[in-house]
């Protein structure tokens, strides 16, 4: 397993091109700008899992392919990779949510990859991941108005999947795996999904707007 703090080029695997793209990114906010300007990827020729490389040369990502990018950037930067699975309820009909961690100071924050106005960026002002991941319980939710987000994960250190996982040109499907079996925290007290309001007619509204369209030929 590599365990060296800053990941260098060498170890990385990337071209020197692609490496200073993302050593570029040497802060949380950098990278997060940069997520946002990639089209969303629709997966409109099947499911993909790309691994960073892919995703730089597809120009284009959805949540877990973002939050890996995110990871690789922060690994570059001589922070942690680390990347964490928010959770829906099963059989509401939603999918999960991967992001990237970071710390300030003490405090957690995240880097998502989303289309969504508010399921984005989290500042790094959470002492802890329970904290970080009920910031997101409110406004998560599905046209309904019925609210879904369940549990977090623990989070998963990139680091003990080496680095081939980087560069590789096969989906990543093992990363979603390990993902999906690592131990998971719920938010709602036992019997406390009754009293869950739903979200109003305003909400659902403003959680309606959507940043990248299904039509936009570059997603």
């Amino acid at each position: 397993m590599i365990r060296m703090n800053r990941l260098a080029r060498a170890e990385s695997g990337l071209t020197r091109e692609e490496y200073a793209t993302l050593k570029k990114l040497s802060t949380p906010i950098k990278i997060q700008d940069f997520l946002d300007a990639l089209p969303m990827n629709f997966e409109k020729g099947g499911d993909t899992h790309r691994s960073p490389r892919a995703v730089l040369r597809a120009e284009k990502t959805h949540c877990i392919e973002g939050a890996l990018l995110a990871a690789t950037a922060l690994w570059i930067a001589g922070e942690p990779p680390l990347i964490l699975n928010l959770s829906a309820r099963m059989g509401r009909g939603d999918v999960d949510l991967v992001i990237a961690l970071y710390k300030r100071g003490g405090y957690w924050g995240a880097i998502s990859k989303t289309n969504h106005a508010v399921l984005r960026f989290r500042d790094p002002i959470y002492r802890t991941l329970r904290e970080l991941a009920l910031s997101y319980f409110h406004e998560w939710f599905l046209p309904s108005g019925e609210k879904t987000l369940e549990c977090y994960s623990r989070p998963l250190d990139m680091r003990r999947f080496g680095t081939e996982w980087i560069t590789a040109e096969k989906d990543l499907w093992e990363v979603a795996d390990a993902l999906a079996v690592a131990l998971h925290h719920y938010l709602v007290p036992k019997g406390n999904w009754r009293y869950v309001r739903k979200a109003d007619s305003m909400e659902r509204k403003a959680g309606s707007f959507t940043e990248y369209s299904k039509s936009d030929p570059r997603t």
